[in-house]
């Protein structure tokens, strides 16, 4: 599939001086930094070495002190506290998170995660029919409940209070519980709108610990299930999402709590852990509790103790990724076929599938999966208690979820982000809002975000990168939306000697350049193989590429990572 290749604006000149100044770094990676909105030194120490006291003070949150009046409230009457997620990843650790910060000192405490097939996404009529049936007063939503209005009624009429932890846009009125935490309400003055569910939890457990003298220590003990989440929601690691994942991603790699550590033990990850490594590995075998069995699998994982014990449960939570990861292939598979044998469907903006058979746990993966072959909006759906539930995923610049509330007269229910959103359709529908949603997007779509895009940061010449410049560009980590691994372009380069085929469908090879031919520099270009023969043949090409450590047999060297090549 053809890429267009977005080059950044440069950075002012001047700013760029001081920063290579003050710092004393290289022009290229002084560009970096000021592209990233660090101009000065100061903001640049900030950038570099994340402290705890850059996070900022959990009051100025809206509601945040209610939420902290009832929590204490419930605590000093003995009232049993439900802690409630969603079965996503984020749903999960938000809800390991704050049920091991309060059980660690409050044992009437217990935890409820909704079931995906049964129950569907969020907070349910049943989950508060179990807090009723054992005299849980206060439940604590995590990831989800800002659009539940008639859940969080239905629940005081019962005598169940709400304290609603989320993240998500809001409606036109949020529910009417005893607190509602959610930095994108309009009237929440809060200066980080971008925590993910589980960094909202982590805010109600600092403001709850400066109030009643918990040593900040009691919440770094499960600060990498907060790291976890933010790399599986794909939120932006800026603000206070860097600090957060910066300490997280440390104790992950240096002392990760017991559930984390079997997942590592079990899939023989050694090397030092990345964002990319959490979405990659941690993260779908997280999810993968959720999307076959129950969602309470994973959390058991996140909250248990003892090598023997969560050895077992990571195995079992393995095996569900494995069952899961043939699911989603068959679906997918099933999926391009419907396209392919379709006229119609191919020349389509959008794509909407929806098939009896498929497995609703696995559709939001099946549509990002259709996104990789055709570049546009998709929307999968299944069936769930006889209506068409789906997800919808999206493509760089594209806002599905506006796309699917401009069809909400088609729609039972729906709710979600810019890129993700979920949705809940009559079968009998199904045909018509297809109809609809794609002329919605053929109206609002342009052809430059039909086309996917790598994002160029710089360009360097060959002799720019050594070990320095790698040394303090890996400082730049955690990479992540809002702060990307930085992208380069390198023209005229020849490839010395012959590239290797890797696989059947990757490259190895080695590039100079004009101005240097005895500099070569290591590149791998995973399904470029089709580039082989032109490779071969001598023609100068020029590459897109980050540039990464490779390690191996304790050899480290320099390596360009290749996502696209022009010749």
């Amino acid at each position: 599939m053809q890429k267009r290749w977005l080059v950044k604006s440069k950075p002012e000149a001047t700013i760029v001086d001081s920063l290579s100044a003050s710092l004393n770094i290289d022009h290229k990676l002084a560009s970096l930094l000021a592209q990233r909105g660090v101009t000065t030194f100061e903001e640049a120490k900030h950038f570099f070495r994340p402290e705890y006291s850059d996070l900022h003070n959990p009051f100025l949150m809206k509601d945040m002190d209610k939420a902290v009046a009832r929590l204490e409230q419930a605590i000093a009457k003995g009232e049993n506290i439900l802690v409630y997620g969603d079965y996503d990843v984020d749903g999960t650790t938000a809800v390991a998170f704050f049920y091991s910060f309060l059980s660690a000192f409050y044992a009437k405490t217990d935890y409820y995660i909704p079931d995906r097939y049964k129950e569907g996404y969020g907070i349910s009529f049943a989950g508060i029919d179990f807090a009723e049936a054992n005299n849980f007063s206060l439940t604590i939503a995590l990831d989800c409940g800002i659009r539940s209005n008639d859940k969080v009624a239905y629940a005081r009429e019962k005598g169940i209070d709400f304290i609603i932890c989320d993240h998500h846009l809001p409606g036109e009125k949020c529910p009417d519980a005893a607190a509602v935490l959610d930095p994108k309400q309009a009237d929440c003055s809060y200066p980080y709108k971008e925590l993910s569910g589980c960094g909202i939890g982590f805010k109600l457990a600092q403001a709850y610990a400066l109030n009643n003298n918990i040593a900040f220590t009691e919440l770094e003990k499960y600060i990498d299930l907060v790291a976890v989440s933010i790399a599986a929601d794909i939120v932006p690691i800026t603000g206070e999402n860097r600090v957060l994942s910066y300490y997280g991603l440390k104790k992950l790699n240096e002392n990760p709590s017991s559930g984390l550590r079997s997942i590592m033990e079990l899939n023989n990850i050694k090397r030092e852990l990345g964002i990319s490594d959490i979405v990659f590995i941690i993260a779908p075998r997280i999810n993968a509790a959720g999307r076959i069995a129950s969602g309470r699998q994973a959390v058991e994982l996140l909250i248990a103790s003892g090598r023997e014990n969560t050895n077992a449960k990571a195995f079992e939570i393995n095996n569900l990724n494995i069952e899961r990861s043939d699911l989603d292939k068959n679906i997918t598979a099933h999926a391009l076929d419907m396209i392919d044998k379709s006229v119609v469907l191919q020349k389509r903006k959008s794509t909407v599938l929806f098939h009896e058979t498929w497995s609703k746990g696995v559709v939001g993966i099946v549509a990002s999966r259709l996104i990789e072959k055709y570049y546009r909006p998709t929307i999968v759906l299944a069936v769930e208690d006889g209506y068409a539930t789906g997800s919808a995923r999206s493509v760089r610049d594209y806002n599905v979820y506006q796309a699917i509330e401009a069809c909400s007269d088609l729609l039972e229910q729906f709710g979600g982000h810019k890129y993700a959103a979920g949705l809940k359709i009559k079968i009998e529908n199904v045909e018509a809002f297809a109809e609809k949603f794609e002329r919605v997007v053929s109206e609002t779509i342009t052809e430059d975000m039909l086309t996917p895009c790598i994002e160029v940061d710089d360009e360097l010449k060959l002799d720019n990168i050594n070990e320095k410049f790698l040394r303090i560009l890996k400082q730049f980590a955690p990479f992540g939306p809002g702060n990307m691994n930085p992208v380069f372009i390198t023209k005229n380069l020849s490839c010395k000697g012959f590239p290797k085929v890797m696989k059947e469908k990757h490259l190895k090879l080695e590039v100079f350049d004009s101005d240097n031919p005895l500099r070569t520099v290591e590149a791998v270009a995973f399904n470029m193989a089709e580039y082989f023969e032109t490779l071969c043949s001598k023609i100068p090409f020029t590459i897109c590429y980050t540039i990464e450590e490779n390690n191996w047999n304790v050899r480290t060297s320099i390596q360009l990572n290749v996502k696209d090549i022009r010749f």
